[in-house]
């Protein structure tokens, strides 16, 4: 096994044991889980078996539905004064078709949900994102290069040296559509509570 897969599969290992952990704590079924969350039972019953290795999209939405972040789905809360971590050990949760990639530095649980992402869009690489929860915004940096950020339809061309901050709680993306790396770093900040996408409403985390 190569250590890029023994990553991965730790990942997956990590969200499986996650989210079965926390569904049990609320004594939810997976027909409950699909419903709040929007993810399918298949998936998620993939999910909890470590059959698959899901998108930043779908984990986007389960941690929303648990009220937690996504950090909290790769590892169990610790209680640590410091913490430090290294760019090596950052999961990788989004790989573009030439190469970019996203890695979920850190994660904030208390009080809002906080998570910072590195970013690296390749040239003609496109990420879409559909809603977050109601109040989820995000801030983008852009280190080097040029990203279209389309937010709601409408897009924004943001050069290296410039941030962009908007409302995450609707359709956006991020492309590339130039003939150089683009590099980024986003922070994306998340009202506590657990989301329930079939009336959109939020109440208290369950701990």
């Amino acid at each position: 096994m190569t250590e890029a897969a023994g990553r991965v599969g730790a990942v997956t290992a990590a969200v499986a044991r996650q989210v079965r952990e926390l569904r049990a704590a609320r004594g939810w079924s997976f027909e409950e889980l699909a419903g709040r969350s929007g993810v399918s039972k298949a998936m998620l019953v993939q999910i909890e078996n470590a059959r698959t290795n899901p998108s930043v999209g779908t984990l986007c939405r389960v941690a929303d539905a648990f009220g937690v972040n996504i950090a909290r789905l790769l590892e169990p809360d610790e209680e640590r004064a410091v913490k430090i971590t290294t760019a090596a050990e950052a999961p990788v949760l989004w790989q573009g078709e030439h190469g970019g990639t996203a890695h979920l530095l850190s994660g904030l649980g208390e009080p809002d949900l906080v998570e910072l992402w590195d970013w690296r869009l390749e040239p003609g690489e496109a990420h879409r994102s559909a809603d977050h929860s109601r109040g989820t915004r995000e801030v983008v940096h852009v280190l080097t290069g040029t990203v279209v950020v389309r937010v709601d339809g409408q897009d924004h061309t943001v050069q290296a040296g410039e941030t962009i901050e908007f409302h995450a709680d609707r359709e956006h993306g991020y492309r590339n559509d130039t003939d150089e790396p683009a590099k980024l770093m986003m922070v994306v900040v998340i009202p506590s509570g657990e989301w329930d996408r079939r009336t959109r409403s939020r109440r208290p985390r369950q701990d």
